[in-house]
């Protein structure tokens, strides 16, 4: 559980760093745009109110509520049984990514998203964010990484 919580913490530390970083000190909220390596890797300033792609963004209350809520369900499951490390890992991971952007939330009042990837002709319209990656990440590797330890 040590793992879980820790790595949360790095998670939600990770991505409010970066944040500040980008978006105030670089001060991406204003400029809107800022190629890095392109077209491979650009900031590229998007509020998100909702979730993926802009959906459900009538409430951030609800939101905020319902990402607290699995957290705390994550954090209750990972505890009732024993699991592989990674999986203590991966919970982790969801859970900062899931505190991330409820801190964006209550700070911003949306989820600051920045990150923006483009490759072999293809243009991405859409920016996220490092909690993003944490909560696909953690999700994914909970479905794989879950359950009794096996024995030798």
């Amino acid at each position: 559980m040590r793992l879980t919580i820790w790595t949360a913490i790095w998670v939600l530390l990770s991505d409010q760093l970066t944040k500040f970083a980008v978006v105030r000190w670089m001060n991406l909220r204003e400029i809107g745009e800022i190629d890095v390596f392109p077209p491979y890797l650009n900031f590229r300033m998007a509020w998100n109110r909702g979730i993926n792609f802009g959906l459900f963004d009538t409430n951030r209350w609800v939101l905020i509520a319902l990402a607290l809520a699995i957290c705390i369900w994550v954090i209750v499951w990972i505890s009732r049984q024993k699991h592989r490390r990674l999986a203590y890992f991966s919970a982790g991971l969801l859970i900062g990514g899931a505190l991330g952007n409820i801190a964006d939330r209550l700070i911003y009042g949306a989820v600051a998203d920045f990150l923006n990837m483009s490759c072999c002709g293809f243009e991405n319209p859409y920016s996220f964010n490092v909690s993003d990656i944490a909560v696909f990440a953690g999700a994914f590797g909970l479905i794989f990484f879950a359950g009794e330890p096996k024995t030798r």
